[in-house]
């Protein structure tokens, strides 16, 4: 009798463990598959306290910064577009170029060790300053979308454009992420060789990624809010592309900015082939910081002052790539610029809000 109450027992516990494996397997399974998981499918765990980002990589050069942005071992890291420089229409050669990128040995063990984001820029989307006129955009999207590993069941996926957003930490140390899509819907840029003038009603964003905008930005509960764009938004004198060549959509989407009164609002760009910090003080009493990160591969080592009313610290021509390191307890972010051998350009201190 002891005996079968022992075998008994000993079934009921198997068919018990057994219905516990399944069922946490089909928990599993559905985080897997929930929206709200899109950002930190499989990195749900990792406190994100280092961001670091870049752009401007052409994969027909030397790829020297992945050894340096290793070395300051990032939670995350954003690409802020020309990912590749393929500047075509034929997507075999675009995907090759991509490939190539991701299959570099620094790059691979990044993305093996940071959550990897992105967007992109003229030189991965289309073409040097490419805008909506540009035909194979939703093929370029998908591409880009591979590239990045989004997550198939993302809504990205199935909307026009690759602007996205992303949250991670909690609490006190919460970080949103924008990622804005300056060139699916961008008007016509009106330039002469390289000189870029204002097109005065010219939209960059498109009506449906400006309410998308301002949903996100009304949503937020973020402590840091960090918002993505290929071209830079707030410098305004240099004659290249940059958001004050539409101006009606910079001061729209300063206005958004100044409405919502959000903490901590850092913009980062790229673009430039160089680095630099700019600031400006709101209506509100809030500032709001821009870093531009911008020659991965390349810069203009020529170029080596221009003028910019909102920069704070150096100007830097020289290959470059940004990190953002959180001091949560000392409520304080530090930027640094960066380049080849870790060599640090500049660090600038900003107290968190």
């Amino acid at each position: 009798m002891k005996k079968v109450c022992f075998i008994l027992t000993h079934a009921i516990c198997t068919f018990v463990l057994v219905f516990i494996l399944v069922a946490m397997a089909a928990t599993t399974l559905a985080a897997q598959n929930d929206p709200s998981t899109f950002a930190t499918k499989g990195k749900q765990l990792k406190p994100i306290d280092k961001i670091a980002f870049g752009s401007c990589n052409n994969q027909r050069k030397e790829p020297t910064m992945w050894r340096p942005i290793l070395q300051n071992q990032p939670d995350m890291w954003i690409w802020l577009g020309d990912i590749i420089y393929a500047d075509t229409e034929d997507m075999s050669k675009k995907k090759a170029a991509y490939d190539k990128v991701k299959n570099h040995p620094g790059y691979k063990k990044l993305s093996s060790t940071a959550i990897i984001h992105g967007v992109w820029d003229d030189h991965d989307y289309a073409k040097n300053d490419c805008g909506k006129e540009y035909g194979p955009k939703n093929e370029s999207q998908q591409l880009l979308l591979d590239f990045l590993d989004v997550n198939k069941a993302d809504p990205v996926w199935d909307r026009a454009g690759v602007y996205n957003s992303y949250c991670y930490n909690e609490g006190d140390k919460e970080i949103k992420i924008i990622l804005l899509d300056n060139r699916y819907f961008r008007d016509e840029l009106i330039k002469t060789g390289r000189q870029c003038f204002p097109n005065p009603d010219g939209d960059v964003l498109g009506e449906a990624q400006w309410a998308w905008l301002e949903k996100e930005l009304s949503e937020s509960t973020a402590t840091v809010n960090i918002i993505g764009s290929g071209f830079q938004v707030l410098p305004k004198e240099h004659q290249f592309e940059k958001w004050a060549n539409f101006p009606k959509a910079r001061a729209r989407l300063l206005r958004l900015l100044n409405e919502y009164s959000l903490p901590n609002v850092f913009l980062i760009s790229g673009d430039r082939h160089v680095a630099e910090c700019s600031k400006i003080n709101m209506k509100n009493g809030s500032t709001i910081h821009e870093i531009t990160s911008s020659g991965l591969t390349h810069t203009w080592p020529d170029l080596h002052d221009e003028p910019n009313q909102y920069r704070f610290g150096k100007f830097i021509n020289k290959k470059n790539f940004a990190v953002m390191e959180f001091d949560w307890v000392g409520n304080k972010v530090s930027v640094s610029i960066k380049g080849e051998e870790n060599v640090n350009y500049q660090t600038l201190e900003i107290r968190l809000e």
